[in-house]
């Protein structure tokens, strides 16, 4: 694998994934609320049927997060919407905790006035750093692992109202092409959708001939290395940069007949036939598929910063929706992909869901 073909798709990845998207990085915490309600924190796992049989041997029992309402434990004949929200690329559900400062965030939103929910952090990191939320024999289909197997392990064990209208799916960044993604095509599970600053919903930019416009500095490091892989294990050795380029191959290019990482990058004679597959995976090239689904929704909100790298693609996102009359609110806020992310959660997103999620009770 030629050096400089390395370092032209490590930067055409980079586009994709803005480097605050792709670690930990401080946010900003809005000020506590004396006397907010207490929310209580469940650790659990979740059994993936959808990820059995992964070829990347990635764990199919999830960590999960469960955050509780105040009332859940006094007022035990209470049912509740669930809202679940989907991490960003890297930082697994345990680090985006922390990202968006829950349960702080959560119990302010309450204080605030919000109505009482069920928050449901599901981790869906990878051996590569996520798992796009696709559908993959090499990653496992975490698409279904969300909207099936998640889903019926929340109704099946807490006092949920188990009805479309009465579920939300937000997710930022990764977990905000997850959100564009799942919400597309399961309009029979979730009924409100908030996508903030989702990443990889535009078709990955095809390399000039030349491609000098592209062009980063060589490094036969990285040759060396994906050559020497023995398993996906093996990314540990690897520039970081690499793993966003791994992650999106395993999830929208798998190769069940190419061990050991059983998948295929867009490089050399299979590049065009690469990216075609990574295309296909694009909700701003499939949206037009899924505008019957997209009606569907009680409401759809999508924002994004105004420094955020991703802002061009949000942008086009909400024209779509606009272009066919589907209703969606949206804001450009100030701020980078990540600064003021636990304020949106606090102000924008639990409210949002308080007001279009249903909180009768069918049964």
């Amino acid at each position: 694998m030629p050096a400089n073909k390395i370092a032209i798709l490590t930067f055409c990845i980079a586009l994709a994934f803005p480097a605050a998207a792709l670690a930990q990085v401080g946010t900003n915490l809005p000020d506590p609320i004396p006397g907010a309600p207490t929310v209580t924190v469940e650790h659990i796992k979740v059994h993936g049927v959808s990820l059995e049989g992964n070829l990347e041997g990635d764990a199919v029992d999830r960590d999960v997060q469960v955050f509780l309402p105040p009332s859940y434990a006094t007022d035990p004949s209470r049912r509740y919407p669930v809202v679940y929200a989907l991490h960003g690329f890297w930082i697994g559900a345990e680090q985006w905790t922390h990202e968006i400062h829950v349960p702080q965030t959560i119990e302010g939103a309450y204080a605030k006035g919000a109505r009482e929910m069920i928050i449901v952090l599901p981790d869906s990191k990878t051996v590569y750093g996520g798992s796009m939320y696709s559908s993959s024999a090499t990653t496992g289909d975490f698409e279904n692992f969300i909207a099936h197997d998640l889903v019926t392990y929340i109704d099946a064990h807490y006092r949920t109202i188990p009805d479309r209208n009465s579920r939300g799916l937000v997710g930022h960044s990764m977990g905000g092409y997850g959100a564009t993604r799942i919400g597309m095509k399961h309009p029979d599970v979730f009924g409100s959708l908030y996508i903030m600053s989702p990443c990889c919903i535009a078709p990955r930019i095809v390399v000039p001939k030349n491609g000098t416009a592209f062009m980063m500095p060589d490094d036969p490091k990285n040759d060396a290395a994906i050559a020497a892989m023995k398993s996906p294990a093996d990314v540990a050795n690897l520039p970081f940069q690499l793993h966003p380029m791994l992650a999106s191959a395993a999830a929208w290019s798998p190769d069940p007949k190419k061990p050991p990482l059983y998948l295929d990058l867009p490089i050399g004679d299979d590049k065009d036939a690469v990216l075609e597959k990574w295309t296909a995976n694009a909700p701003l090239a499939f949206i037009d598929q899924y505008i019957q689904n997209l009606r569907r929704y009680r409401a759809i909100a999508i924002d994004v910063g105004d420094q955020d790298g991703l802002k061009t693609d949000t942008v086009k996102l909400h024209e779509a929706l606009d272009s066919y009359g589907i209703a969606n609110s949206f804001e450009i806020f100030p701020g980078t992909h990540t600064s003021n992310v636990a304020f949106r959660f606090q102000d924008h997103v639990l409210p949002f869901f308080s007001k279009n999620l249903s909180f009768e009770v069918w049964l």
